[in-house]
């Protein structure tokens, strides 16, 4: 069984040696990995990839950016009203457990970060990496790198890269660069196991991953710092850091209900398509006279959000309090939101099943996915055998364009495909399009 005393620790990626373990100096260490992560540069290009809907011109929806606030705040709230609970059953709760009170904190910086490793253009610019070893150029490199390498690339994971990001020792950034504490790390890690693993169900029933071949071990070290349970050595599999499941929770709370919001924004869904969904968790039968009172059909959609929320808010928060024996022993098979007791049950699945056929499925959303593959594809055709074989002026070029932060000094086909994923990865929407115009002399660069 996982104890809350060994999940909950200040510890700092990188920065090991400084550890303090005096819970009065860790208190402050959680909001760190906070301010840390919405200072940071990686954090701030979230602005510019896509959450559902692409570029929409003057009518603003959500980016990943602000999705991730979004979900930092929800998430704040799960742990804060988690806590609250403990506490209210054992006022003494705190000289038990002196971390237990930010458990927010932890969960709020781990929101931040739980998206950071996502590529352009949504889950198909995922898709369309991936695409591109599997169907694509890239497929010639399979007997270059092993078969958990490879795994890992045709299978781009943006949960693994975002660990990546925040651990791995990009050039000139200094080792352990974000210096996360340990807890935050884990709490980010939604399917904790190899690339090998995430995708034989024989071994664990999710189709993903948390952290490639080059981060296994650094995983490992965190997971056995906090004394994580484990389920097999190989493939290297985890149980769940218990905050994880409210990390995932504000995540499902969030995109599920916000999603709708947008979607009638940009005129996809009427308002009588989403109150007739969201009605059904506001749990206030004087909604509908306080909906009448409002004559904007956008200010009463926010109403109906934030109550929808709310209600969402308490019940997976009610579900984390009442099973944390379970999820503690590794043992609760479930996401929150999948968890919550009825009629919201039926309503997030009502919700899920409008998204697909009316929102994710919009001429729009499928078009941004149909330009991702092309304009990934390209850019990987382009610098991936540049980077392997610099050998060219051409292909020098090429790689005098990846940032010096990118390039390793490892000689390994494996680390040199990930330099340039690193770079690919890492760019916003319109960037990409601007850099794969450029190269394809689509369009030609100014000087300035």
């Amino acid at each position: 069984m996982m104890k809350w005393e060994k999940l909950l620790s200040a510890k700092r990626w990188g920065s090991e040696d400084k550890y303090n373990p005096d819970p009065a100096e860790a208190r402050s260490e959680f909001q760190r990995d906070y301010d840390r992560l919405i200072f940071s540069s990686p954090f701030r290009r979230l602005q510019n990839k896509t959450q559902v809907f692409p570029l929409p011109g003057s009518v603003f929806v959500h980016n990943r950016l602000t999705h991730s606030l979004e979900v930092a705040s929800v998430g704040k709230s799960l742990g804060r009203i988690f806590y609250n609970k403990l506490k209210s059953d054992d006022p003494d709760i705190d000289n038990q457990l002196p971390l237990i009170s930010e458990i927010g904190n932890i969960v709020s910086a781990a929101c931040l970060a739980h998206d950071l490793g996502n590529p352009a253009f949504g889950h198909s610019g995922e898709a369309a990496i991936s695409h591109y070893f599997t169907d694509d150029a890239g497929l010639k490199y399979k007997n270059i790198v092993t078969e958990a390498q490879w795994t890992d690339l045709i299978h781009f994971e943006g949960n693994a890269n975002a660990f990546r990001i925040l651990t791995h020792p990009y050039a000139g950034k200094g080792y352990g660069s974000f210096a996360l504490t340990y807890s935050t790390l884990a709490s980010i890690a939604k399917y904790p196991c190899e690339s090998l693993a995430g995708h034989n169900k024989s071994q664990i029933h999710t189709k993903k991953y948390g952290f490639f071949q080059s981060e296994q071990s650094g995983f490992q070290k965190i997971a056995d710092d906090l004394e994580l349970d484990k389920v097999t050595d190989s493939p290297l599999v985890y149980k769940r850091h218990p905050l994880v499941y409210l990390v995932e929770a504000a995540d499902d709370i969030c995109y599920n209900i916000i999603d709708l919001e947008d979607a009638h924004r940009l005129k996809i869904l009427s308002y009588h398509d989403v109150e007739t969904l969201l009605l059904r968790l506001c749990n206030d039968p004087k909604m509908p006279e306080r909906l009448a009172d409002i004559d904007d059909d956008d200010a009463k959609i926010s109403l109906l959000r934030a109550k929808s929320i709310n209600t969402l808010i308490g019940a997976c928060s009610e579900l984390f309090y009442n099973e944390q024996q379970p999820i503690l022993d590794g043992n609760f098979n479930l996401s929150l939101i999948d968890g919550i007791a009825e009629p919201y049950r039926a309503v997030m699945k009502d919700i899920a099943k409008i998204s697909v056929s009316k929102i994710y499925n919009y001429s729009s959303v499928v078009q941004i996915e149909v330009a991702g593959y092309k304009v990934m594809g390209g850019l990987l055709e382009e610098f991936i055998p540049a980077y392997l074989n610099n050998h060219s002026h051409y292909t020098r070029k090429l790689v005098d364009l990846i940032p010096k932060q990118f390039i390793t000094s490892k000689t390994d086909e494996y680390s040199k495909i990930q330099t340039v994923l690193d770079f690919v990865s890492g760019m916003t929407d319109l960037y990409a399009v601007e850099l794969f115009r450029k190269i394809k002399g689509i369009s030609f660069p100014s000087i300035a």
